[in-house]
Protein backbone atom coordinates (compact mmCIF):
# COMPACT_ATOMS: atom_id res chain seq x y z
CA UNK A 1 0.00 0.00 0.00
CA UNK A 2 1.29 3.37 -0.91
CA UNK A 3 1.74 5.87 2.17
CA UNK A 4 -0.25 8.50 0.01
CA UNK A 5 -3.15 6.47 -0.77
CA UNK A 6 -3.79 4.91 3.15
CA UNK A 7 -3.45 8.68 4.20
CA UNK A 8 -6.03 9.81 1.56
CA UNK A 9 -8.70 7.81 2.41
CA UNK A 10 -7.98 8.38 6.39
CA UNK A 11 -8.24 11.85 5.82
CA UNK A 12 -11.66 11.58 3.76
CA UNK A 13 -12.58 9.13 6.38
CA UNK A 14 -11.64 11.23 9.34
CA UNK A 15 -13.36 15.24 7.69
CA UNK A 16 -16.24 12.78 6.88
CA UNK A 17 -16.85 11.04 10.28
CA UNK A 18 -16.29 14.29 12.36
CA UNK A 19 -18.83 16.18 10.14
CA UNK A 20 -21.44 13.46 10.27
CA UNK A 21 -20.87 12.91 14.14
CA UNK A 22 -21.97 16.75 14.62
CA UNK A 23 -25.15 16.41 12.86
CA UNK A 24 -26.17 13.18 14.13
CA UNK A 25 -26.00 14.49 18.00
CA UNK A 26 -28.04 17.71 17.06
CA UNK A 27 -30.35 15.63 15.77
CA UNK A 28 -30.62 13.28 18.82
CA UNK A 29 -30.73 16.54 21.13
CA UNK A 30 -34.34 17.46 18.69
CA UNK A 31 -35.45 14.14 18.52
CA UNK A 32 -34.79 12.08 21.40
CA UNK A 33 -33.84 9.09 18.76
CA UNK A 34 -31.22 6.55 21.04
CA UNK A 35 -30.48 5.13 17.28
CA UNK A 36 -28.93 8.41 16.79
CA UNK A 37 -27.17 9.17 20.31
CA UNK A 38 -25.59 5.34 19.27
CA UNK A 39 -24.32 7.08 15.62
CA UNK A 40 -23.41 9.92 17.10
CA UNK A 41 -20.98 7.70 19.15
CA UNK A 42 -20.24 5.36 16.84
CA UNK A 43 -18.89 8.48 14.30
CA UNK A 44 -16.87 10.27 17.02
CA UNK A 45 -15.43 6.84 17.80
CA UNK A 46 -14.47 6.12 13.92
CA UNK A 47 -12.86 9.80 14.29
CA UNK A 48 -10.73 8.70 16.69
CA UNK A 49 -9.94 5.75 15.27
CA UNK A 50 -8.51 7.72 11.79
CA UNK A 51 -6.53 9.69 14.18
CA UNK A 52 -5.11 6.83 15.83
CA UNK A 53 -4.23 5.73 12.34
CA UNK A 54 -2.53 9.01 11.39
CA UNK A 55 -0.19 9.06 14.68
CA UNK A 56 0.72 5.30 13.79
CA UNK A 57 1.79 6.12 10.47
CA UNK A 58 3.76 9.05 11.62
CA UNK A 59 5.28 7.40 14.38
CA UNK A 60 6.02 4.80 12.54
CA UNK A 61 8.62 6.46 10.05
CA UNK A 62 11.16 6.73 12.88
CA UNK A 63 14.06 6.05 12.38
CA UNK A 64 16.06 2.96 13.87
CA UNK A 65 17.80 3.25 17.13
CA UNK A 66 20.04 1.06 18.74
CA UNK A 67 17.36 -0.18 21.31
CA UNK A 68 14.93 -1.28 18.15
CA UNK A 69 17.15 -1.99 15.87
CA UNK A 70 14.54 -3.05 13.28
CA UNK A 71 12.79 0.59 13.30
CA UNK A 72 9.29 1.08 14.56
CA UNK A 73 6.95 -0.15 11.23
CA UNK A 74 5.28 -2.30 13.38
CA UNK A 75 3.38 1.47 15.00
CA UNK A 76 0.96 0.98 12.32
CA UNK A 77 -0.01 -2.58 13.70
CA UNK A 78 -0.59 -1.63 16.83
CA UNK A 79 -2.26 1.88 16.47
CA UNK A 80 -4.76 -0.83 13.73
CA UNK A 81 -5.51 -2.81 16.91
CA UNK A 82 -5.91 0.38 18.83
CA UNK A 83 -8.65 0.95 16.66
CA UNK A 84 -10.20 -2.13 16.76
CA UNK A 85 -10.29 -1.85 20.79
CA UNK A 86 -11.68 1.61 20.44
CA UNK A 87 -14.77 0.12 17.98
CA UNK A 88 -15.25 -2.58 20.10
CA UNK A 89 -15.95 -0.26 23.43
CA UNK A 90 -17.30 3.12 22.80
CA UNK A 91 -19.01 1.87 19.30
CA UNK A 92 -20.55 -1.66 19.56
CA UNK A 93 -20.88 -1.55 23.50
CA UNK A 94 -22.08 1.80 23.64
CA UNK A 95 -24.42 0.69 20.76
CA UNK A 96 -25.81 -2.12 22.92
CA UNK A 97 -26.18 -1.02 26.31
CA UNK A 98 -28.44 2.55 24.48
CA UNK A 99 -30.60 -0.52 22.47
CA UNK A 100 -31.13 -2.03 25.82
CA UNK A 101 -32.21 0.97 27.80
CA UNK A 102 -34.44 2.51 25.21
CA UNK A 103 -36.34 -1.01 24.57
CA UNK A 104 -36.65 -0.80 28.53
CA UNK A 105 -37.61 2.24 28.71
CA UNK A 106 -38.74 3.81 25.41
CA UNK A 107 -39.21 7.36 24.93
CA UNK A 108 -41.60 8.88 21.92
CA UNK A 109 -39.50 10.44 19.14
CA UNK A 110 -39.72 13.77 18.37
CA UNK A 111 -39.01 16.04 15.22
CA UNK A 112 -38.52 13.24 13.21
CA UNK A 113 -37.47 15.21 10.46
CA UNK A 114 -34.21 15.45 12.40
CA UNK A 115 -33.00 12.18 12.39
CA UNK A 116 -34.09 11.35 9.07
CA UNK A 117 -32.59 14.31 7.34
CA UNK A 118 -29.71 13.81 9.32
CA UNK A 119 -29.20 10.00 8.22
CA UNK A 120 -29.80 10.88 4.43
CA UNK A 121 -26.90 13.47 4.86
CA UNK A 122 -24.99 10.69 6.75
CA UNK A 123 -25.44 8.17 4.08
CA UNK A 124 -24.29 10.38 1.39
CA UNK A 125 -21.04 11.69 3.06
CA UNK A 126 -20.47 7.91 4.10
CA UNK A 127 -20.52 6.93 0.77
CA UNK A 128 -17.98 9.39 -0.33
CA UNK A 129 -15.87 8.35 1.76
CA UNK A 130 -15.87 4.79 0.92
CA UNK A 131 -15.78 4.83 -2.92
CA UNK A 132 -12.01 6.85 -1.75
CA UNK A 133 -11.14 3.67 0.01
CA UNK A 134 -12.51 1.47 -2.59
CA UNK A 135 -10.50 3.53 -5.20
CA UNK A 136 -7.33 3.38 -2.95
CA UNK A 137 -7.56 -0.30 -2.26
CA UNK A 138 -8.21 -1.15 -5.79
CA UNK A 139 -4.80 0.38 -6.85
CA UNK A 140 -2.71 -1.83 -4.97
CA UNK A 141 -5.08 -5.29 -3.88
CA UNK A 142 -4.50 -6.08 -8.33
CA UNK A 143 -6.45 -9.87 -8.49
CA UNK A 144 -7.19 -10.30 -5.35
CA UNK A 145 -10.98 -10.50 -3.81
CA UNK A 146 -11.93 -8.26 -1.34
CA UNK A 147 -11.67 -11.01 1.31
CA UNK A 148 -8.33 -11.83 0.27
CA UNK A 149 -7.23 -8.40 0.45
CA UNK A 150 -9.05 -7.49 3.93
CA UNK A 151 -7.62 -10.99 5.32
CA UNK A 152 -3.72 -10.54 3.76
CA UNK A 153 -3.05 -7.25 3.38
CA UNK A 154 0.52 -6.14 5.13
CA UNK A 155 -0.66 -2.56 5.43
CA UNK A 156 -3.41 -2.14 8.07
CA UNK A 157 -5.03 1.25 7.01
CA UNK A 158 -6.63 0.72 4.06
CA UNK A 159 -8.83 -2.63 5.21
CA UNK A 160 -8.98 -1.01 8.45
CA UNK A 161 -11.03 2.29 6.38
CA UNK A 162 -12.78 -0.38 4.60
CA UNK A 163 -14.64 -2.07 7.16
CA UNK A 164 -15.21 0.91 8.89
CA UNK A 165 -17.22 2.98 6.31
CA UNK A 166 -18.65 -0.40 5.25
CA UNK A 167 -19.81 -1.17 9.18
CA UNK A 168 -21.16 2.52 8.91
CA UNK A 169 -23.34 2.58 5.77
CA UNK A 170 -24.69 -0.50 6.99
CA UNK A 171 -25.25 1.11 10.82
CA UNK A 172 -27.12 3.98 9.00
CA UNK A 173 -29.33 2.35 7.52
CA UNK A 174 -30.03 0.15 10.16
CA UNK A 175 -30.68 3.32 11.70
CA UNK A 176 -32.71 4.86 9.20
CA UNK A 177 -34.87 1.62 9.31
CA UNK A 178 -35.17 2.05 13.52
CA UNK A 179 -36.10 5.34 13.13
CA UNK A 180 -38.64 4.53 10.27
CA UNK A 181 -40.42 1.77 11.62
CA UNK A 182 -40.37 3.85 15.30
CA UNK A 183 -42.69 6.68 13.24
CA UNK A 184 -44.70 4.03 11.26
CA UNK A 185 -45.92 2.19 14.73
CA UNK A 186 -45.69 4.51 16.83
CA UNK A 187 -43.53 2.17 19.11
CA UNK A 188 -40.28 3.84 19.85
CA UNK A 189 -39.17 0.65 20.62
CA UNK A 190 -38.28 -0.43 17.25
CA UNK A 191 -35.80 2.64 18.08
CA UNK A 192 -33.88 0.63 20.56
CA UNK A 193 -33.98 -2.64 18.11
CA UNK A 194 -32.31 -0.50 15.40
CA UNK A 195 -29.53 0.31 18.25
CA UNK A 196 -28.95 -2.92 18.66
CA UNK A 197 -28.42 -3.84 15.35
CA UNK A 198 -25.63 -1.17 14.91
CA UNK A 199 -24.07 -2.13 18.37
CA UNK A 200 -23.85 -5.93 17.29
CA UNK A 201 -22.34 -4.67 14.06
CA UNK A 202 -19.84 -3.00 15.27
CA UNK A 203 -18.51 -5.17 17.37
CA UNK A 204 -18.47 -8.21 14.61
CA UNK A 205 -16.12 -5.48 12.21
CA UNK A 206 -14.43 -4.78 15.86
CA UNK A 207 -13.33 -9.02 16.16
CA UNK A 208 -12.74 -9.17 12.76
CA UNK A 209 -10.39 -5.96 12.33
CA UNK A 210 -8.48 -7.79 15.94
CA UNK A 211 -8.27 -11.00 14.25
CA UNK A 212 -6.57 -9.94 11.23
CA UNK A 213 -3.85 -6.98 12.93
CA UNK A 214 -3.34 -9.60 15.88
CA UNK A 215 -1.80 -11.72 12.85
CA UNK A 216 0.53 -8.98 11.83
CA UNK A 217 1.45 -7.79 14.99
CA UNK A 218 2.45 -11.64 15.86
CA UNK A 219 4.16 -11.14 12.40
CA UNK A 220 3.40 -12.74 9.20
CA UNK A 221 5.75 -13.43 5.99
CA UNK A 222 5.95 -12.55 2.88
CA UNK A 223 3.36 -13.31 1.13
CA UNK A 224 3.50 -16.29 -1.76
CA UNK A 225 4.08 -14.32 -4.76
CA UNK A 226 6.94 -12.01 -3.19
CA UNK A 227 8.26 -15.55 -1.55
CA UNK A 228 8.80 -16.70 -4.84
CA UNK A 229 10.11 -13.72 -6.30
CA UNK A 230 13.01 -13.96 -3.41
CA UNK A 231 13.68 -17.84 -3.97
CA UNK A 232 14.18 -17.19 -7.62
CA UNK A 233 16.46 -14.04 -7.00
CA UNK A 234 19.06 -16.22 -4.56
CA UNK A 235 19.87 -19.16 -6.41
CA UNK A 236 22.26 -18.52 -9.17
CA UNK A 237 22.87 -21.77 -10.28
CA UNK A 238 26.87 -21.22 -9.87
CA UNK A 239 27.84 -20.50 -6.90
CA UNK A 240 24.29 -20.35 -5.25
CA UNK A 241 22.99 -23.97 -5.61
CA UNK A 242 19.91 -24.45 -3.99
CA UNK A 243 18.29 -22.88 -0.79
CA UNK A 244 18.45 -25.26 2.19
CA UNK A 245 16.04 -22.87 3.85
CA UNK A 246 14.33 -19.47 4.18
CA UNK A 247 12.44 -17.66 7.12
CA UNK A 248 10.91 -13.97 6.03
CA UNK A 249 9.10 -12.05 8.59
CA UNK A 250 7.65 -8.38 8.00
CA UNK A 251 8.91 -5.85 10.23
CA UNK A 252 6.28 -3.28 9.01
CA UNK A 253 4.30 -3.16 6.02
CA UNK A 254 6.74 -1.75 3.61
CA UNK A 255 10.22 -3.15 5.65
CA UNK A 256 10.77 -7.47 4.91
CA UNK A 257 13.57 -9.48 6.54
CA UNK A 258 14.37 -12.13 4.62
CA UNK A 259 17.09 -15.20 6.37
CA UNK A 260 18.18 -18.00 4.66
CA UNK A 261 20.77 -20.66 4.94
CA UNK A 262 21.56 -21.20 1.17
CA UNK A 263 24.24 -24.03 0.10
CA UNK A 264 27.23 -23.51 -2.12
CA UNK A 265 30.03 -25.69 -3.75
CA UNK A 266 32.01 -27.15 -1.53
CA UNK A 267 35.40 -25.91 -3.22
CA UNK A 268 34.54 -22.56 -3.61
CA UNK A 269 36.73 -20.05 -1.88
CA UNK A 270 35.53 -17.50 0.71
CA UNK A 271 36.19 -14.90 -1.64
CA UNK A 272 34.16 -16.07 -3.84
CA UNK A 273 31.03 -17.08 -1.59
CA UNK A 274 31.08 -13.41 -0.06
CA UNK A 275 30.87 -12.01 -3.97
CA UNK A 276 27.83 -14.34 -4.70
CA UNK A 277 26.08 -13.41 -1.01
CA UNK A 278 26.87 -9.76 -2.18
CA UNK A 279 25.13 -10.22 -5.01
CA UNK A 280 22.65 -12.50 -4.28
CA UNK A 281 21.75 -9.62 -1.80
CA UNK A 282 21.30 -7.10 -4.77
CA UNK A 283 18.89 -9.48 -6.61
CA UNK A 284 16.49 -10.13 -3.89
CA UNK A 285 16.43 -6.20 -3.33
CA UNK A 286 16.06 -5.70 -7.21
CA UNK A 287 13.21 -8.52 -6.94
CA UNK A 288 11.34 -7.43 -3.82
CA UNK A 289 12.29 -3.37 -3.23
CA UNK A 290 10.92 -4.26 0.40
CA UNK A 291 13.29 -6.88 1.38
CA UNK A 292 15.52 -4.47 3.25
CA UNK A 293 16.76 -6.63 5.84
CA UNK A 294 18.73 -9.91 4.40
CA UNK A 295 20.76 -12.32 6.35
CA UNK A 296 22.55 -15.20 4.03
CA UNK A 297 24.39 -18.06 5.95
CA UNK A 298 26.26 -20.39 3.41
CA UNK A 299 26.61 -24.09 3.99
CA UNK A 300 27.15 -27.36 1.97
CA UNK A 301 24.33 -28.51 1.21
CA UNK A 302 23.34 -32.11 2.76
CA UNK A 303 20.27 -33.95 2.41
CA UNK A 304 19.91 -35.60 5.49
CA UNK A 305 20.70 -32.24 7.63
CA UNK A 306 18.88 -30.30 5.09
CA UNK A 307 15.94 -32.96 6.32
CA UNK A 308 16.04 -31.80 9.90
CA UNK A 309 14.62 -28.35 9.15
CA UNK A 310 16.03 -24.81 9.92
CA UNK A 311 16.68 -25.82 13.67
CA UNK A 312 19.97 -24.26 14.46
CA UNK A 313 20.95 -27.37 16.04
CA UNK A 314 20.61 -29.19 13.28
CA UNK A 315 23.28 -27.82 10.94
CA UNK A 316 25.92 -29.34 10.08
CA UNK A 317 28.79 -28.92 12.30
CA UNK A 318 27.27 -27.95 15.17
CA UNK A 319 25.20 -24.88 16.48
CA UNK A 320 25.19 -22.29 13.47
CA UNK A 321 27.26 -18.90 13.78
CA UNK A 322 25.12 -15.59 13.84
CA UNK A 323 24.74 -14.82 10.25
CA UNK A 324 26.19 -11.15 9.39
CA UNK A 325 24.39 -8.90 7.77
CA UNK A 326 25.80 -7.67 4.32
Amino acid sequence: MSASGGTKAIVAALVANLAIAVAKFVAFLFSNSSSMLAESVHSLADSGNQALLLVGGKKAKREATPQHPFGYGRERYIYAFLVSIVLFSVGGMFALYEGYEKIKHPHELTNWYWPVGVLVFAIIAETFSFRTAIKESNAVRGRRSWKEFVRHAKAPELPVVLLEDLGALVGLFLALGGVGLALLTGNSVWDGIGTLCIGILLILIALVLAAETKSLLLGESAGLEETQKIEAAVVDGDTVTRIIHMRTLHLGPEELLVAAKIAVRHDDTATEIAAAINAAEARIREAVPIARVIYLEPDIYSEREAAKGPDPEASPGGPAPHPAEH
